[in-house]
């Protein structure tokens, strides 16, 4: 679920897209002796020696003089809070005032990178020195692989790539009986089941505990088999039918909150739930999505439900902005009376903690989908008195 993300940036024609290809060993980028090839970052899945599973991103270039450049420069920028780390790409030891400024950004926002002294085997070629990051002579002709590249960047990997989070893995023992309750209903994707479930019942299975998928209405009659059930996770969007249903002495939580302990910051998602009863008539609240769907006519979690709930618990006619995949948040954040972050299952922690940082910089409340939910229902305590504070 956690990838690394990867960068690469540089002038336009400076080699990042032939560079990309050579660390991919495959035809991932559009190679083009035209200027500003490149337009819209472009993200290509890959698994790197050394690395493990990876994101590279290939940009447009920062000195973009075309109609459009500004655009696509504006763009790029964008990629810094979905990066892990960066690749500068130089051209024969030049760096131009916008490589200068886009590498001081990364200095304070603590992203590790190297640069790429880039074509090397050209005539008129120049060393490059520049004092805070590692420097890398290369010729994409010469060279017959990226291994010093990847080496290199294994050094770089930050502290937070290898940090573990966990799902269920404290919260069951082998053989414990972990019931998933997964509502197959007009929002539920056709013939699949959403990322949070398999999550779960991998991790279920990983700790040798049993799974046992059901849907609400299957809950009561399983309950009256006297199996003992150590765990109940479901869907927010039934936390009220389930809630009625299950005995108070089984615990009970959702898949969202159990990603908001692994993607997000629990402590920080309970404390913003409280604005929502303080929440006054006018207010703005900020929905954040964290992946791109398609809007439906059913009653979609975030765009629908999550409003008609919050605007009754506060009694106050409420303004939502919704804010799909890791889209920038708005110019006016401190403007918003509340955030309401999904689980993030789409995106990795340190792409979610970037963004809701910002809120929380800006003094706006952040909670989560589940937690949200589970407040407006009354049942918050219950459905996080399992995890350990």
């Amino acid at each position: 679920m956690e990838k690394l993300y990867i960068g690469i940036y540089g002038s336009v024609n400076s080699g990042k897209s032939t560079l990309i290809n050579k660390i991919a060993g495959q035809q991932a980028a559009l190679v083009s002796e035209q200027p500003g090839t490149t337009t819209d970052p472009v993200k290509k899945p890959i698994e790197l020696e050394g690395l493990g599973p990876a994101v590279l991103i290939d940009t447009a270039g920062l000195d973009d003089i075309t109609p459009l450049g500004r655009a696509r420069v504006q763009k790029t920028l964008e990629t810094l809070p979905l990066i892990d780390m960066a690749i500068m790409v130089a051209e024969s030891g030049t760096l131009t005032e916008q490589d200068l400024e886009l590498m001081g950004e990364f200095k304070k926002k603590n992203i590790p990178f190297l640069i790429i002294n880039n074509k090397s085997d050209a005539q008129g070629y120049a060393d490059l020195v520049f004092k805070d990051a590692p420097i890398i002579p290369y010729s994409a002709l010469r060279a017959k692989n990226a291994k010093v590249i990847l080496e290199a960047l294994a050094r770089l990997k930050p502290a937070h790539i290898n940090q573990k989070h966990v799902l269920l893995d404290d919260l069951v023992l082998p053989g414990d009986i972990v019931v998933l309750i997964t509502p197959i209903d007009a929002a539920a994707p056709q013939g699949r089941l959403i990322l949070p479930q398999v999550s779960a019942i991998r991790n279920i299975l990983d700790n040798n505990a049993i799974a046992v998928v059901l849907q609400p209405s299957q809950l009561a009659d399983y309950i009256k088999t006297g199996v003992k059930i150590k765990l109940v996770v479901t869907d927010s969007q039934v936390f009220k039918e389930v809630n009625e249903i299950l005995p108070k002495e089984i615990p009970l939580t959702s898949f969202s909150i159990l990603f908001a302990r692994l993607k997000g910051d629990l402590r920080v998602y309970l404390e913003g739930a409280a604005a929502i009863s303080a929440l006054k008539e006018g207010d703005k609240v900020l929905i954040l999505e964290s992946c791109s769907h398609s809007a439906t006519t059913c009653e979609d979690i975030g765009r629908v439900k999550l409003p008609k709930l919050i605007s009754a618990k506060s009694g106050k006619k409420i303004n939502f902005k919704i804010i799909p995949a890791l889209d920038p948040l708005p110019a006016d954040i401190e403007s918003y009376a509340l955030v309401v972050q999904c689980g993030g299952c789409m995106v990795t922690r340190h792409q979610l903690m970037n963004r809701i940082d910002l809120a929380l910089a800006a003094g706006v409340p952040v909670t989560n989908y589940g937690i949200a939910i589970a407040y407006c229902n009354g049942i918050l305590e219950r459905v996080t008195e399992i995890f350990k504070f």
